[in-house]
């Protein structure tokens, strides 16, 4: 039987092997370079729907990639729906397990041990991390049958940079360590002790510093560790459904702009600063200060609106502080941690976003941290790297698809005056990663220096409307979405991201 079925396998895979070899030779470049469509004269001086048509005229993959694309920012507004299915598919499982006698559940886990399969794969649809590289496959099957197999697989070899997913998973699994979390927590409790250490004192201190922060450890950075310690000061003390999710949505927003007081923490930043020689005084002179401005607004204006709720907090009485997440202690805080251990940690943040380019670097020193944190384990909770390994798939996905698409973004961004391109970067901030709007809109040839102050600005603006806007969001959602009955909902974060997103274009657009 199983030589039958290695035959069989063979055989199939002769075929497969013979189209994929006979698809290797005169390709074209995949994706089209922005510079071909250009060649014959039909876009000079044309409209957008023409420049767009005739774009999809040239590679009508174009328009494929697209649908696909869409496709799977639809699928991320459908991942409640999903895990909603999931769980009834569950439920009915657990219940016709126990009507049949057949109901175990060894673990005390509350999952019998025997799992519903498709419940499971309903569960994966609906993680938000694992939406971008699922449409990967759909994608890559497309790429194989109007290309070939193997222009499909030099696109996501050669033609896709993974630095800033694999950075991600990098910088997130030193953040959330516990030496460095207690002693981000340190620096903002000194700040939230000014207002007793009440919910509300750490709520607005973490949502002030943690983002400004990001302007020095990276947002990544930033993000983990503010997620995390608003999971353990914050939302553990049980707020409402609204105040949850104008929470997030502040968060959001205030990491995507905080890290604009540097030229390196901010992935749209960093995709520009050297192209456009950007320094750290440029940055600080006309984003930075504003920024910082627009946060403090921001928060206040939303301290204003749940103060009473803010103040109630104070009277509740929350899980013990040492909750479980994800299996694990968080933090137990009894346990003092020396100061070389600290230094050891931060100095790992350090040399990895000073090696952010170079792979080899920063993965070098990943595995020497994480046998420093063996050789300390006294000091340490287990390094978690399930959520930063979701949030570096989610954004090697999108980038994967995020390419694809400068085919329509660099027309439209370059088709707009200044006021209108700060607005169009905001507006499509929410449907693609705000690194990828900046970078495609380095390409454009003669932009002045508004225009490229513009997408900036409007960029980092917009980019806590949705949880695909900016690269440190998954971060965020994979942390806090436990919070969340259902998870994190697309359209209740919209609503919660969109005035302190209008506050700060504001402060972009109106202080001088």
């Amino acid at each position: 039987m199983k030589r039958s079925l290695l035959a069989a396998l063979l055989l199939l895979g002769l075929p497969i092997s013979t189209w994929a070899a006979a698809n290797t030779t005169g390709e074209e470049p995949f994706p089209v370079p922005l510079t071909e469509y250009a060649t014959d004269g039909v876009e000079n001086g044309a409209g957008l729907w023409t420049i767009l048509q005739h774009r999809v005229e040239q590679e009508p993959f174009n328009l494929v990639a697209t649908v696909i694309f869409v496709l799977a920012i639809v699928h991320t507004f459908l991942t409640a729906r999903f895990r909603h299915w999931a769980h009834v598919l569950e439920h009915k499982h657990a219940e016709k397990l126990r009507a049949e006698g057949r109901y175990r559940d060894r673990n005390n886990d509350g999952e019998p041990d025997e799992v519903s399969f498709w419940g499971k794969i309903l569960h994966f649809f609906g993680e938000v991390e694992a939406v971008f590289g699922i449409w990967v496959i759909p994608l890559l099957i497309a790429i194989s049958f109007s290309e070939s197999w193997h222009t499909a697989e030099e696109y996501l070899n050669n033609g896709v940079r993974y630095t800033e997913p694999i950075f991600v998973v990098v910088i997130m699994a030193i953040a959330g360590s516990r030496p460095v979390l207690r002693f981000a927590e340190d620096a903002m409790a000194r700040v939230a002790r000014l207002g007793s250490s009440t919910p509300a004192a750490w709520w607005l201190a973490i949502l002030t510093i943690g983002p400004i922060l990001g302007s020095f450890i990276t947002e990544p950075a930033a993000m983990t560790i503010s997620a995390l310690l608003l999971l353990e000061n914050f939302y553990r003390f049980q707020p409402s459904e609204r105040l949850k999710y104008a929470t997030i949505g502040l968060l959001f927003v205030n990491v995507s702009v905080g890290g604009t007081l540097t030229h390196f923490a901010a992935p749209p930043v960093l995709m520009v600063a050297g192209t456009w020689e950007w320094g750290f005084s440029h940055m600080v002179l006309n984003f930075g200060w504003k920024a910082v401005v627009g946060i403090l607004v921001a928060n206040l204006t939303y301290w204003a609106v749940f103060r009473r709720e803010l103040g109630e907090l104070a009277h509740r009485t929350p899980p013990h502080r040492e909750a479980m997440r994800d299996g694990v202690l968080v933090d137990d805080h009894r346990i003092a941690i020396p100061f070389w251990v600290t230094a050891v940690h931060i100095f790992m943040l350090f040399w990895t976003v000073f090696t952010a380019h170079y792979t080899a670097l920063y993965m070098g020193g990943f595995l020497i941290f994480l046998a420093f944190t063996q050789a300390t384990t006294q000091f340490q909770t287990p390094i978690q790297l399930r959520g930063p390994v979701l949030v570096g798939f989610f954004l090697a996905g999108l980038v994967i698809h995020g390419t694809l698409q400068q085919w329509w973004i660099e027309p439209v961004l370059r088709s707009l005056d200044t006021f209108a391109l700060f607005g169009g970067a905001t507006v499509l901030t929410a449907f693609n990663d705000n690194a990828a709007i900046t970078y495609l809109a380095s390409l454009v040839p003669g932009f002045s220096d508004e225009m490229k102050y513009a997408v900036v600005a409007g960029a980092v603006a917009g980019g806590g409307l949705t949880v695909i806007a900016n690269a440190p969001n998954p971060a965020g959602q994979s942390i806090l979405s436990p919070c969340f009955r259902e998870g994190v909902a697309p359209g209740k974060l919209l609503l919660g991201a969109l005035l302190p997103t209008l506050i700060m274009a504001a402060a972009f657009l109106v202080l001088p």
